[in-house]
């Protein structure tokens, strides 16, 4: 009788145990991480944008230098959002997990300054606890210039 009752009192304890916390880290929970950002450049919700990186985030643009920091991540894209009050659409072609990383095939299109644009990207999302600790992103930056009217400075 005494091990029926110690047999009960554990199943008891494991049924009233709370249950683990869902990780951010699962592959489902970083796809969904980089479908909030997707939403965001096409909102033209550059805070949104900002806020999904982790506070020491890092944005690549791979042909110039990085930004580092929430805050300064915020600022350089609000600045370059200001050319493009529609938001910029992220047309996914493949997006997946491999070894944790989040990469993105897709083409950008924009209209900025009035002149519509567009150029396919590869962008590669390091995301760990629900946050971008870095993004890099592969373009032709020639071809992107070209394509939002603008020169090199």
């Amino acid at each position: 009788m005494t091990r029926i009752l110690s047999v009960l009192a554990m199943i008891l304890a494991l049924a009233m145990a709370p249950a683990p916390a869902a990780s951010a880290d699962t592959d489902q929970a970083k796809l969904a991480v980089a479908r909030e950002m997707i939403a965001a450049w096409k909102a033209a919700d550059w805070r949104k944008v900002g806020d999904l990186f982790a506070e020491k985030g890092v944005l690549r643009s791979m042909m110039i230098e990085p930004v580092t920091g929430r805050e300064a991540i915020y600022q350089r894209i609000a600045a370059l959002g200001k050319g493009a009050p529609g938001g910029v659409v992220l047309d996914v072609a493949h997006m997946g997990v491999i070894d944790g990383l989040v990469f993105i095939e897709r083409t950008d299109r924009f209209v900025y300054n009035g002149k519509p644009g567009s150029v396919p990207v590869v962008g590669v999302l390091d995301i760990r606890d629900g946050k971008v600790q870095e993004w890099r992103e592969y373009y032709d930056r020639a071809e992107l210039l070209r394509a939002m009217g603008v020169s090199e400075k």
